[in-house]
């Protein structure tokens, strides 16, 4: 797992700087202030849970636990569904994408909840 999380943290990490040079620049020139600051925040949690994947591939070498692999399924999950629908959200000015949006905010959560369960079972202390 860590090989492979660590290669979906780095192109969530592309990704991440990728749009938000994107939102700095040339979101502004076709989409009103308030949907860039929520362009904005959807980068802005991305990057967080780029970063969290990153500890998550490498604490797998510290914790054994399947913990870890629905962390990092339920980070990944939430990054699409949260800060996708923010993205799309600034694209479209589409309302009925708002629902979309806190459903991810649950898997982000559910994945934090998820990497300190398997932090707390671990039997090591290295």
């Amino acid at each position: 797992m860590n090989k492979s999380l660590l290669l979906v943290a780095t192109l969530s990490g592309f990704l991440a700087v990728a749009l938000g040079a994107f939102g700095a620049h040339g979101l502004k020139a076709i989409a009103p202030p308030e949907l860039v600051s929520i362009f904005k925040l959807g980068v802005e949690y991305q990057f967080y849970h780029t970063f969290a994947l990153i500890a998550l591939a490498f604490s797998g070498y510290w914790i054994t636990s399947k913990l870890l692999h629905w962390a990092a399924y339920s980070f990944i999950a939430g990054m699409v569904l949260f800060s996708g629908s923010l993205y799309l959200y600034a694209f479209t000015g589409a309302k009925w994408i708002g629902p979309i949006t806190p459903m991810g905010g649950l898997c982000l959560l559910a994945g934090w909840v998820l990497f300190a369960t398997a932090v707390w079972q671990s039997k090591t202390d290295k």
